[in-house]
């Protein structure tokens, strides 16, 4: 296991960090999986209170004992963004009860993911001003936000200069907070990739046209040595259902130096064989076509399609698709068949794309699955 500094935390992670969301079928299995967990090097475990009974079946599992002592193992919840400082500190309270702790190594605002989230954080009587009393007891330690937010959203939070760490999508398949990641290190913030393995493109069931291409590696293995050659990233999310499944992915946990040749071979072959596959439908993810009038996320069901037809990630692109429609501030946008075949984003696409046709076509492909776990 390697530990990078979690920006001007000063904290020391393990580069894999344990998420909490699927490990719930009992507090016996919570412990197992988090006593493994620390054998294998994992010193940072992360929890919130919108994963169910998570933060009650970890705090059952702290009851039990930890195999280290409690200032060895890092510990952060997440609770949602609130309109009044009221809430915030009840939320707070409750965590820790649950978590059965006397103070949080972080605290994350939890789905800061819309301007009027973000309009909450910045007010003067809102829900910081009750985060910021509690670092000042000392029962949270170190404060940042989780977000599932646009581009634009997320550099404006970040901007505040309210935050010490950054909890966001960016993979291989999906690198529109490339700017993000940029910000936030030149802020000296700690940079938490969420769920790699799943939203970055359910990479545990890869396609068998993924698999070869990206032979001799596996296709996790790969998007997991993408972000670990970072050295701006500082952890990745996982979140095993069982101990078990933390075996294959920390197989890489030691495997954080620059990208081989080898390595950059494949990714190059990747994108060689995305833009033949492609041609002349190709979505390059600019977002010029936004806003649309219909609420459509064009660049993002483009994406999805790309993907599908250049890789075959047909089960991953109807797993995310599903959750149009579906998943409120979490995944915004309406789904690809509301096209009105308006014409408004025609000119402003630089490559031309015939996208009302496009939008038709991902529809058909990607209307299989409706969309479920919103986290992790």
């Amino acid at each position: 296991m390697r530990y990078r500094r979690f920006g001007k935390t000063e904290l020391c992670l393990s580069v894999f960090s344990l998420g909490t969301m699927r490990y719930l079928a009992s507090v016996e299995n919570v412990w197992q999986t988090i006593q493994k967990a620390i054998a294998l090097g994992i010193n940072h475990i992360e929890t919130a209170r919108g994963y169910g009974k998570s933060e009650e079946y970890l705090g059952g599992a702290i009851a039990l004992g930890l195999p280290i002592p409690r200032s060895q193992l890092h510990i952060t919840t997440k609770i949602p963004p609130t309109a009044d400082a009221d809430t915030m500190r009840r939320y707070i309270d409750e965590s820790l009860e649950r978590l059965h702790l006397d103070y949080l190594d972080c605290l994350g605002i939890h789905g800061l993911n819309t301007w009027e989230h973000l309009d909450w954080v910045k007010a003067n009587n809102g829900c910081m001003q009750a985060v910021q009393e509690t670092v000042a007891d000392g029962r949270v330690r170190h404060v940042g936000f989780s977000t599932h937010a646009s581009l634009e959203v997320i550099l404006a939070a970040i901007k505040t200069d309210f935050f010490e760490f950054v909890n966001l999508h960016y993979y291989y398949f999906f690198q529109r907070h490339a700017p993000a990641i940029q910000l936030a290190a030149a802020k000296d913030m700690g940079v938490f990739i969420i769920s790699p393995a799943d939203k970055g493109g359910r990479l545990y069931t890869p396609s068998q046209k993924l698999v070869e291409l990206c032979h001799p590696f596996s296709p996790l293995e790969l998007n997991y040595r993408f972000l670990l050659s970072d050295p701006r990233i500082t952890t990745l999310s996982m979140g095993p259902a069982t101990p078990e499944e933390l075996i294959e992915p920390l197989q890489v946990a030691d495997r954080d130096e620059k990208l081989k040749s080898e390595e950059i071979t494949v990714f190059q072959r990747l994108e060689n064989y995305k833009n033949k596959a492609l041609g002349t439908e190709k979505c390059s993810q600019c977002y010029e076509c936004l806003p649309c009038p219909e609420n459509i996320n064009i660049p993002e069901v483009l994406r999805l399609r790309n993907l599908a037809v250049a890789y075959e990630m047909t089960d991953y692109g109807q797993y995310r698709y599903g959750m149009f429609e579906n998943a409120g501030h979490w995944f915004p946008g309406m789904k690809a068949n509301r096209c009105t075949e308006c014409g408004d984003c025609l000119p402003r696409c630089p490559e031309n794309l015939d996208i009302p046709a496009l939008l038709e076509d991902a529809h058909e492909r990607l209307k299989g699955k409706s969309g479920r776990r919103l986290w992790g």
